[in-house]
């Protein structure tokens, strides 16, 4: 057991002195016995109280771990509902009378969607006995890798790296400045998993619904499938080693 500063627990400080005023007053015990004495016991209240206190490195790896199962219970989610919509874009297929190309792009986004849990799984892993996720070198690598992405994209996936590119600026800044980057990256991640299901359940409802026979429409949907697509690739460039 680590010694603890007295300075810092007032409580062990009273109890010191309590101590000596009692050993000086009331016992008359000499200053050679009664001064090591209140020294050590308020050294050893200080002790035992900072004994008590949580760990703060253990409270921090706990609330990961909370906010990693919110995540992995999202994934579930998302990965559930594109099993579903995966299979009715299959029906539709072998209906054989809608465009071929559209509900494979649907099939395909679903795909990635599904496999999020697994992902999730081996990210857990990854931080059981880490505090921060990516170091600041994988950081700018990953934001290395995202400026090259956005030269070759455009439209939707364009404006979905410009956020990921600031949101991983920010995550940088967090690290040069000593802070544990951990929570503000499984925020994003989250965040990333929300717009995947919100995109998610437009291309549910639009296949559903939609005149699929309607070229405008067809657009639409791949349009939504492209933009899954896009949110699963920076959900890969989030987690990767």
């Amino acid at each position: 057991m680590k010694v603890a500063n007295p300075l810092y627990y007032p409580v062990a400080v009273l109890a010191g002195g309590i101590v000596l005023v009692a050993g000086v007053r009331l016992i008359n015990l000499p200053n050679y016995i009664i001064l090591p004495t209140a020294a050590a016991v308020t050294i050893a209240g200080a002790t035992v109280l900072k004994s008590r206190e949580p760990d703060p490195k253990k409270i921090a790896q706990q609330q990961l771990q909370q906010e990693l199962q919110i995540i992995q219970n999202s994934a579930k989610m998302l990965a559930s509902k594109a099993e579903t919509l995966r299979q009715e874009a299959n029906q539709l297929l072998t209906q054989g009378s809608f465009d071929l190309e559209m509900l494979t792009t649907v099939q395909y986004a679903c795909d990635r969607a599904i496999e999020l849990p697994g992902k999730i799984d081996r990210l857990s892993k990854r931080i059981q006995t880490n505090e921060s996720l990516l170091s600041i070198n994988e950081l700018q690598a990953q934001l290395q890798e995202v400026q090259v992405k956005k030269q070759s994209s455009s439209g939707v996936a364009l404006q979905h790296l410009n956020q990921l590119a600031k949101t991983l600026q920010q995550n940088i800044e967090l690290a040069k400045e000593g802070q544990n980057t951990a929570t503000a990256q499984l925020t994003n991640l989250h965040t990333l998993i929300q717009n995947s299901a919100g995109v998610l359940q437009k291309l549910q409802n639009k296949l559903r619904t939609g005149d699929l026979t309607n070229s405008q429409e067809i657009q639409e949907l791949e349009l939504l499938s492209t933009e899954l697509n896009s949110f699963q690739e920076n959900v890969d460039l989030l987690i990767s080693n």
